[in-house]
């Protein structure tokens, strides 16, 4: 299987600055799909969403802000205390219960890389105070569940570590968010997204578990995410989503696989909005992609 390099750009602060660097001297272990590919774009492959507005991720002042915050919790799956970045909304308390977003990031980054290429507690706050989107909790977990969880060394061979994430989320992370925040428990109120690995993890973890999510976004999704047999065996049961969403940028590698998702879910006839930017495999790509998504939750 080809190494791939721009997979690994969000590895880095590189990706930040939307640097080229080196590609991995290992070879990516076996995933469902193949991995970096000639871009080959489509006809359908375009924006279903503008550019964001001029000021959509400029810190206001002129409204009362949410919190962001880490927290630990104890991992049964993994064995030890584990860390995640939480936001919750301006004006936040236990008299009131709130839809969660499950925020998952790439295979290089950990439960701080949406704060560092998102801000996405400027983006709710901002949305929030123009009634263009929901308050909402955000939890942002680390998804290379392992003891050491930090994204060092061949970060291709924590692969496995992802994997075993989808018993951390549901059995550790998900229980410690019910417990400890005032939420509203059940699938049409939770959602699951994320970038790269992390869209590849809510594809099939979210479709593995349709009767937990009911809200799917999958932002430049990564190889790991399984065909369509293994994903959705019965077509039928897609029913249950409130929402899927697949986007990614037309100079990204890795376009291909969110454009076999795509093909496969129209296939499926599976509604999704499919939004294909200018951009590559890159912090803006998945910043705006976050700002429209969160946009699309009407949580019941």
């Amino acid at each position: 299987m080809k190494t791939v390099f721009l997979f690994l750009l969000l590895a880095t602060a590189c990706a930040l600055a939307q640097e080229p660097i080196e590609p991995p001297t290992s070879k990516i272990p076996p995933q469902p799909r193949e991995s970096w590919t000639a871009i080959k774009l489509k006809a359908d492959d375009k924006p279903a969403f503008p550019p964001p507005p001029a000021g959509w991720d400029v810190k206001r002042d002129d409204f009362p802000h949410g919190k962001l915050e880490m927290i630990s919790y104890d991992s049964k799956t993994v064995g030890t205390r584990r860390m995640m970045n939480v936001y919750t909304p301006p004006g936040y308390s236990s008299e009131k219960k709130h839809p969660v977003l499950y925020l998952l990031h790439g295979i290089g980054g950990d439960e701080t890389e949406w704060a560092r290429y998102a801000q996405p507690e400027i983006l709710l706050d901002n949305l929030i105070a123009d009634g263009k989107a929901r308050p909402m909790i955000i939890v942002m977990p680390n998804g290379r569940a392992q003891k050491d969880d930090r994204p060092i060394g061949d970060i291709f061979k924590h692969i496995p570590a992802f994997l075993v994430f989808e018993r951390d989320l549901l059995d550790d992370i998900i229980p410690t968010i019910e417990s400890r925040y005032s939420v509203q428990s059940g699938q049409e109120h939770r959602a699951l997204a994320g970038l790269s690995m992390g869209g590849g993890q809510t594809m099939n973890f979210g479709f593995a578990h349709l009767d937990r999510f009911g809200w799917l976004g999958a932002f430049s999704s990564g190889p790991n995410a399984k065909k369509i047999e293994e994903l959705l065996p019965d077509p039928a049961a897609a029913g249950h989503l409130k929402l899927l969403w697949l986007s990614c940028g037309s100079r990204d590698g890795l376009l291909h696989v969110s454009q076999e998702l795509h093909a496969e879910m129209t296939v499926k006839n599976v509604p999704h909005i499919w939004h294909v930017t200018d951009h590559a495999h890159d912090a803006g790509e998945w910043k705006q992609a976050l700002y429209w998504f969160v946009q699309k939750l009407a949580f019941d």
